[in-house]
């Protein structure tokens, strides 16, 4: 069995072959993980549709399918989906170590800070797409004008949906991510951030409306944690400043 490639300090050299070959095997343990995720989410897919069924108005009514490969082939996308958020962690880590020898190790902690808060959020978001949008969107939209409609939700269409929704969620909780990285490349500053501010509430509610959602209800619960955490993003950058403006000030102090 062929060992894991071995993480590079910075600034220590390699061949181009012996990167190729690092490239590689890491690709080949990103596959690896893949395979065991969806072999999991594969293995429990009952419990997944069920979790993902949860936001339907009644407990009891279930997706319709319209071809015979249909269930077979709806189940087999969840799963590849699933296993893919399962692998995400392995397959980021494959990266990150592939990336950081060019990384200053001074950088490393603050990237490092960056991965972990991305996740943070991105998790936060998602479950509030999954147990806050998701019931509010469903039940709005397979009740309206429900005296017209006899409503039958295709499983295709509807997991489609729900991932959808899912994702968009969960990206904009990123967004104090995107923010704190302009300030850190100096695009952007903290008294341009406050000076602009109703600018930026235009733009956010521009982004949140552009979002995945064809109903008002998804927008909505798009736009305002959008808001909210564009207000957030502001204060951290500022805290973020600051810090910078110290250290920054103590290294000068400290030269002779």
């Amino acid at each position: 069995m062929r060992p894991l490639p071995r993480r590079l300090k910075h600034g220590e050299e390699a061949t181009l072959v012996e990167h190729l070959e690092e490239l590689r095997v890491r690709i080949f343990v990103c596959l690896g993980a893949l395979a065991v995720g969806f072999a999991i989410a594969f293995v429990f897919r009952g419990h997944l549709l069920h979790w993902l069924n949860a936001p339907l108005p009644n407990k009891d009514f279930k997706p319709i399918t319209l071809s015979v490969a249909e269930p077979f082939l709806t189940s087999m996308k969840v799963s590849m989906l699933a296993g893919l958020a399962l692998a995400l962690p392995v397959v980021l880590w494959q990266l990150w170590s592939f990336l950081a020898p060019a990384v200053e190790p001074h950088a490393e902690r603050t990237v490092l800070l960056f991965v972990l808060l991305a996740t943070g959020l991105l998790i936060v978001g998602v479950a509030f797409g999954y147990w806050v949008v998701l019931p509010k969107a469903v039940h709005f939209l397979t009740s309206f004008d429900d005296q017209y409609y006899n409503s039958q939700l295709r499983a295709r269409d509807y997991y489609g949906f729900v991932m959808t929704v899912l994702l968009a969620v969960g990206l904009v909780f990123e967004l104090p991510i995107f923010i704190l990285a302009l300030v850190r490349l100096g695009v952007l500053s903290t008294a341009t951030l406050r000076k602009n501010r109703r600018l930026g509430y235009f733009i956010v509610a521009v982004v949140g409306v552009l979002l995945p959602g064809v109903d008002p209800v998804t927008t909505t619960f798009e736009i305002v944690p959008l808001i909210v955490l564009y207000e957030g993003s502001i204060w951290l950058s500022v805290m973020v400043e600051r810090r910078a403006d110290a250290r920054m000030e103590a290294a000068s102090l400290s030269e002779p």
